[in-house]
């Protein structure tokens, strides 16, 4: 999906602490609640399958939501035999959230605005200053501190923006430091920001200098 008129007006959300989703990213999801099973089938019964995944903010019942979001195309879908589901969305653009639809379903749903984010259905953006051997050695270093495994080598074959947009997903932040990462305007501005984040982290566990595999 590249053309901005393709775009819905109103979304289903999945507010989901903690987790964010970028263009052209993955990210799995394990279905289980009964809201969510039903907005993954009504997802599968639309032309364009998509689901905004936004954030929540502080408490309520329902919480608040964060002001950005982003949509994703569900891309992989399998149902376990206790009726749960595992399904796949691929990033497809951000949104700000306007206001919350009220509706006949039992999740929440969204009018939504694209204006702000349809460089995100361009091709991957370039970053041209961004040093990946320094990158990739702070990286490892983070990881090694995290207990993390990788798969280097396909950290290593990964475009710019795939590497940064994946580890801007997978790396344990906390929700803010996720939503920040998220609305950065560029991918620069994140890449920038996602470095500042293991610095800080680094520094703060006393991590040494660790060994690139």
């Amino acid at each position: 999906m590249t053309n901005p008129a393709d775009l819905p007006e109103t979304l289903p959300l999945f507010p989901l602490a903690g987790a964010v989703l970028l263009p052209r990213a993955r990210l799995p999801l394990h279905i289980f609640e009964p809201r969510y099973l039903a907005m993954v089938e009504d997802c599968l019964k639309s032309d364009r399958r998509l689901i905004g995944m936004i954030q929540p903010r502080g408490e309520g019942t329902p919480p608040p939501l964060t002001m950005v979001g982003c949509a994703g195309r569900l891309t992989s879908f399998s149902e376990l035999e206790d009726g749960r589901y595992m399904v796949t969305l691929t990033g497809v653009a951000r949104f700000a959230l306007v206001q919350e639809v009220a509706g006949f379903v039992p999740y929440r749903r969204g009018r939504v605005d694209f204006t702000a984010y349809l460089a995100d259905l361009n091709p991957p953006e370039p970053d041209p200053d961004f040093d990946r051997r320094v990158f990739l050695k702070d990286l490892s270093r983070y990881l090694q501190a995290h207990k993390m495994g990788t798969d280097w080598s396909n950290l290593k074959e990964a475009d710019d923006e795939m590497l940064v947009n994946v580890l801007s997903m997978l790396c344990p932040f906390g929700p803010e430091e996720k939503q920040a990462l998220l609305e950065a305007v560029t991918l620069p501005a994140r890449r920038r920001s996602l470095e500042t984040l293991i610095a800080y982290a680094l520094q703060s566990s006393g991590a040494g200098e660790g060994t690139l595999q």
